[in-house]
């Protein structure tokens, strides 16, 4: 599938990318991760700490140039389905420890970036998530409710709490802490580069043709070379559809903008990251140079468009979006492209070990939230590999 089109930002920040071999003999390992975007890196990584284990990671591209190229790089321990809808859903207990999972995850990747070799340029920052509307009010005033009574950081504005601190007005909003920025190919770049140091075996442009299970694992075809695998996990995002359809998760995309670096970003608040009630919303942030990352006009279309006016057209509409929001800054568009993301059903991600297929994984990040995904889907998968259980599995099980 084609994940994304247009002018992507991030590859341009970052030039020390390692460049991996294609697979060209027969090997063995412990464990196979088939996907090298930032799902499989973060497996990687966390794997690669546990020193029995022996890991590959193959990929049909370059490692970390599919959709993590085209990521925006905002982290939140919310989630796109709000806590107190999720224990409508799931029930209250349930619903309280998937966010407090994804709270532990934040502090699991800002533990993991201070500790690399490089900077990938994560920081620290509050998110504003605003109403949209007058009718929207109220769902913020449950969300305040249930994220305070369960002890999560969140402060709730007034309207004029709003327009004292932004140029624009809303009717309400939440301020949650502990969630963070990143340049998101450039993190995938340092996590791969540095799992090599630890012993990973990474291979680029060789796609996985077939698989067979064994009585001691799975003997994995690609073009030029098979591996013999103990385990193998499934980290492949949005590339395979037909997968998608199978755990019933909508595949759609959506449009992400990058301006001209602005001379100052003084009306924006601490430069807050910003988000929005309506569905599909508009998200913001800032990078460390002054430009704005902003995406939304979300599409229920699963490919990327060709069409690069019409990439250049819903970039402008999402700049527009920007100076109502910031009439002052008077930002320039700088790259706009399309990409796929996917949503499951229930607003929870894919997290665990197929129900018939014992040692086969999937960590898929399905959601506005795929890194803090993915970094949860790290953890629980080493959990269940080396210690044969994860309390949160059930949570996020193939077959729900």
């Amino acid at each position: 599938m084609n994940l994304h089109n247009g002018r992507l930002y991030w590859p341009e920040t970052y030039t020390g990318i390692a460049q991996y071999p294609e697979l060209e003999e027969n090997i063995s390992c412990d464990v196979l991760i088939v996907g090298g975007g930032m799902a499989g890196a973060l497996c990687a990584h966390v794997l690669s700490q546990e020193k029995e284990l022996d890991v590959v990671i193959i990929d049909r591209r370059q490692p970390g140039s599919g959709s993590s190229s085209a990521n925006t790089g905002l982290l939140q321990f919310s989630s796109d389905k709000m806590l107190h809808e999720l224990m409508e859903q799931k029930g209250e207990q349930d619903a309280v420890y998937f966010y407090q999972l994804c709270q532990n995850a934040m502090k699991d990747l800002h533990k993991i970036a201070s500790e690399l070799a490089e900077d990938p340029e994560f920081r620290s920052q509050n998110s504003l998530y605003f109403a949209s509307s007058n009718e929207d009010v109220s769902k913020l005033v449950l969300e305040y409710e249930a994220l305070r009574k369960h002890e999560f950081p969140v402060e709730y504005l007034e309207a004029s709490d709003i327009s004292s601190r932004f140029p624009f007005s809303k009717p309400a909003a939440l301020v949650t802490s502990g969630d963070a920025e990143v340049n998101p190919y450039k993190f995938v770049q340092i996590l791969l580069k540095e799992a090599t140091t630890s012993g990973v075996r990474i291979y680029g442009q060789t796609p996985l043709i077939h698989k067979n299970k064994t009585v001691h694992g799975f003997t994995c075809e690609s073009e030029k070379g098979t591996i013999e695998a103990r385990y193998i996990i499934f980290a492949t995002g949005y590339e395979n559809d037909f997968l998608a359809a199978q755990l019933g998760a909508d595949l759609n995309r959506s449009y992400a903008i990058v301006t001209e670096p602005l001379p100052s970003l003084k009306t924006w608040y601490n430069e807050w990251m910003i988000w929005e009630t309506k569905r599909p919303y508009l998200y913001m942030r800032t990078t460390e140079d002054g430009r704005i990352v902003a995406g939304g006009l979300d599409e229920d279309k699963a490919k990327a468009p060709l069409n690069e006016g019409l990439i250049e057209e819903r970039g402008e509409r999402i700049l527009q979006k920007i100076i109502e929001h910031f009439p002052a800054l008077s930002p320039k568009l700088s790259h706009a492209w399309c990409a796929t993301f996917g949503e499951s059903h229930d607003g929870l991600p894919y997290i665990g070990e197929h129900p018939i297929r014992l040692g086969e994984y999937y960590c898929l990040g399905f959601g506005g939230n795929g890194t803090v995904y993915s970094m949860l889907g790290a953890t629980i998968i080493k959990d269940l590999i080396t210690k044969n259980s994860h309390p949160a599995s059930r949570l996020f099980s193939m077959e729900r």
